[in-house]
């Protein structure tokens, strides 16, 4: 396996519009989303998009965690063409940060839960519903897929703040997450 250069907020790959895949059981495939894998985990994620490592298609690694403190013990989910659908539980507010975007969070509104649907890399259907982290984690890097990138989903750019100085807007009320320690997707 190999470590990947992460893509950088400026860079075009991270805002075009991903490929499908097609073939989920291609040797390069596979090879791409074990390097994704060992990429997310030595950066510190709970997911990633293939767009993110300068590759444009729908291929998406996440872990299916409910809080960071599982991220080690979980072993991540790939999702080959994946789509998601909003259901019945309202949003969320949390602050989100993005390998891409090395530093910042900001504060995004979120489904809290969605259903999603997939191909694995055998090219099986993997289907589910995820809620709360794992919800926005699969929607941040859904998003990747589409060329969106969290500050896009930003209602207000007022809580955008360097991680050093996360303090201040978490002191605000108005800016205050809705989620149990205000901790939101790093993929």
């Amino acid at each position: 396996m190999t470590l990947l250069k992460i893509a950088r907020l400026g860079h075009p790959v991270l805002l075009a519009r991903a490929r499908p895949v097609g073939d989920p059981t291609a040797p390069a495939i596979r090879k791409l989303a074990a390097d994704m894998i060992e990429t997310m985990r030595d950066a510190g994620g709970i997911g990633l998009a293939a767009p993110q490592v300068h590759e444009s298609v729908r291929l998406v690694v996440a872990l299916p965690i409910a809080s960071r403190e599982e991220s080690r013990a979980v072993e991540p989910l790939v999702l080959v063409d994946p789509e998601l659908v909003p259901l019945d539980g309202g949003s969320e507010e949390a602050f989100e940060g993005c390998l891409s975007i090395p530093g910042l969070r900001g504060l995004v509104r979120r489904a809290r839960r969605v259903a999603f649907r997939a191909l694995d890399l055998a090219g099986r259907t993997v289907e589910g519903e995820a809620e709360g982290l794992f919800a926005r984690i699969l929607q941040h890097e859904l998003d990747h897929l589409e060329g969106v990138l969290f500050p896009m989903r930003m209602t207000d750019l007022r809580s955008l703040a360097f991680e050093s100085e996360l303090r201040h807007p978490l002191a605000d009320d108005s800016f205050r997450a809705t989620t149990p320690g205000g901790e939101g997707d790093r993929g």
